[in-house]
């Protein structure tokens, strides 16, 4: 399950007619890594929750007759492949969140569709390099203990109140794999003065069907919206019979941020200079523009294409 039904405001005014997620990560939609990354872990299985504007997100992922027509008469096999590649990627379904309520309101959105099976959760900002897969180690966790494992990345201190925060249970018996965690609790932005850690949550949940129960049960939280955050609280409390318990898996992989201006130009240079096709003459030439002290006055020589 991926949520999609943000505005997006911090990439306006590219977001006034075209949704965050089709924001350009080299040559493909930040939303089409994501799926990349749930089909790599076996889940081939995808619910994207839209709203109303993200009409280019189901056209993404459905067949372009013309467009394959084209290609077909002009022999490019290379280019069709591509196309049929994102068609044929994943069973792509679709439902509105009619309004937007919070990460929580948004998962509750998928009850219908999820039934009562273990599902995750990929949220389209957080990149996860492919060369260091979480989402794979997530639904092991999960598997093995049960209940929801949520995705951790240790971060400095001051950031932590940009993240949902882990508060760790204090109880060496439950110590597990090198990688996991148990979970008393979880704090949605925390004052960092009084964080209980300084492991935040980031973008990849697996999650145990009861949460859609604990959720239709959650009052708004911070900032009026009914918080994730809130929920996998309550969960990380219950019994294990009942669905309850939490872990983190303590992530230290490669990963990329698309949700400010400034995360997604390094996501995008990172991603580009990894590239067996672009990354050799790319470093070179970001090598040469460094070592020119970053002129922007320096000509620019197109290779075309």
């Amino acid at each position: 399950m991926i949520p999609a039904a943000g505005l997006g405001t911090r990439f306006l005014p590219y977001t006034k007619s075209t949704p965050k997620e089709m924001l350009p990560v080299v040559d493909k939609p930040a939303i089409q890594y994501v799926v990349e990354e749930a089909v790599s872990a076996g889940l081939t299985d995808v619910l994207l929750v839209v709203g109303r504007t993200k009409r280019p997100l189901e056209d993404h992922f459905d067949v372009v007759p013309e467009l394959e027509q084209n290609l077909r008469a002009k022999g490019d096999d290379k280019k069709l492949a591509l196309v049929h590649h994102t068609t044929e990627l994943a069973d792509v379904h679709y439902v509105r969140q009619h309004e937007a309520k919070g990460l929580g309101h948004a998962v509750l959105t998928a009850k219908a569709h999820v039934g009562q099976e273990p599902f995750a959760v990929l949220l389209g900002d957080d990149l996860i390099d492919e060369r260091d897969p979480l989402l794979a180690r997530l639904v092991e966790v999960q598997q093995q203990y049960g209940g929801s494992v949520v995705a951790l990345l240790e971060v400095p201190r001051e950031n932590v109140g940009m993240y949902g925060c882990a508060e760790l249970l204090d109880d060496p018996s439950t110590a597990t794999a090198d990688d996991v965690v148990t979970l008393k609790g979880m704090v949605e932005k925390p004052d960092p003065a009084v964080a209980p850690s300084n492991l935040a949550v980031i973008g990849r949940y697996v999650l145990h069907p009861a949460v859609f129960e604990v959720l239709e049960k959650t009052a708004p939280g911070k900032g009026g919206e009914i918080q994730l955050t809130d929920a996998l609280e309550t969960l990380a409390g219950m019994p294990a019979e009942d669905g309850g318990g939490l872990r983190g898996v303590v992530f230290r992989g490669r990963r990329y941020d698309t949700g400010d201006k400034l995360d997604y130009l390094k996501a995008v240079v990172r991603l580009a200079s990894g590239r067996d096709d672009l990354g050799g003459e790319f470093n070179a030439w970001l090598s040469e523009w460094v070592a020119s002290g970053f002129d922007t006055e320096q000509p620019t020589h197109s290779s075309g294409g």
